[in-house]
């Protein structure tokens, strides 16, 4: 089944209320055999594409995931990248920052990881969490120790958006190409799946009492993240909000994003010189004489 992106893509300026997100949509396959096909066929033309990204070498390629707790991040990134050569991707999970990272700007800890020309670079969180978990939590903003007053201005979180839009703007202006997927997991779906993790030992380190803290802001991150979406959502840098109460169908979408928008880069392999193909041609004919 072909998969229409358009859909769960945040067209530039709309505002988002994620009330009228779907969570669930109808599966693009028809059992779990049919799914794994169609992951297993995104798979081939990854692992296709990325070989083209390297040899092509004018584009990187950054995808980043956010998400509240249990929604997927970690299985999507698994499974979407498991065909992909390690050599040519690399993962960095943003967790709590370090004092060396808080001594700096917002953006500092995860420029230093962007993906260099011809590789895939896979933020899970990012520099979101800085409108995001900084904005529901301001205990975290205030530890940057920002001069005085800064945090207190009404334009606050706008200039933080503008900074982000003007970072995503100058990366695709230099070849990278950014994919942001926010999967959208519904309460309920969340609470079934903390259940999953407290009643199965080999999952419990999944799980902690923070969790159900985290849980009970959930409007507030709602929120967060509608703003979020709303503000930074762009044509160069799109967010889709990807159903996530359906693990497999994440899978799908995330998979066709990311195998479309290589598609779209028009890539080719660097045809070789005269000189160099009468340079390889004498090298071949000496190796073959070496057999004779």
């Amino acid at each position: 089944m072909k998969i229409s992106l358009k859909k769960f893509c945040v067209p530039e300026g709309d505002k988002v209320r994620l009330k009228d997100w779907p969570t669930r949509v109808k599966p693009f396959y028809a059992s779990k055999h049919d799914y794994r096909k169609m992951l297993d066929g995104h798979l081939q033309e990854l692992r296709e594409r990325q070989n083209l990204l390297y040899a092509h070498d004018r584009f990187a390629l950054l995808l980043i995931f956010q998400a509240m707790d249990a929604a997927g991040k970690d299985g999507a990134i698994k499974h979407v990248m498991s065909g992909v050569n390690p050599q040519g991707c690399q993962v960095f999970s943003f967790k709590q920052p370090s004092a060396e990272e808080l001594d700096h700007d917002f953006l500092w800890r995860t420029t230093r990881c962007l993906p260099e020309r011809g590789r895939i670079g896979i933020f899970n969180r990012s520099y979101y969490e800085e409108v995001l978990i900084t904005r529901v939590h301001p205990e975290v903003l205030a530890a940057e120790n920002l001069p005085a007053g800064t945090t207190e201005e009404k334009s606050f979180w706008k200039h933080r958006y503008h900074a982000i839009n003007a970072l995503e703007k100058h990366l695709h202006r230099s070849g990278t190409r950014i994919l942001k997927f926010f999967l959208h997991l519904s309460k309920e779906e969340q609470r079934q799946r903390f259940l999953a993790r407290i009643d199965d030992p080999e999952k419990n380190w999944k799980f902690s009492a923070a969790d159900v803290a985290e849980r009970a802001r959930w409007d507030d991150y709602q929120s967060a993240y509608e703003d979020c979406l709303s503000a930074t959502s762009t044509a160069r840098a799109p967010w889709y909000v990807v159903p996530a109460d359906d693990k497999h169908n994440a899978r799908l979408i995330i998979s066709e994003a990311v195998r479309q928008t290589l598609d779209g880069l028009k890539m080719s392999y660097p045809s070789s010189t005269p000189e160099h193909r009468d340079e390889l041609l004498a090298v071949r004919k000496q190796l073959a004489a070496e057999g004779a």
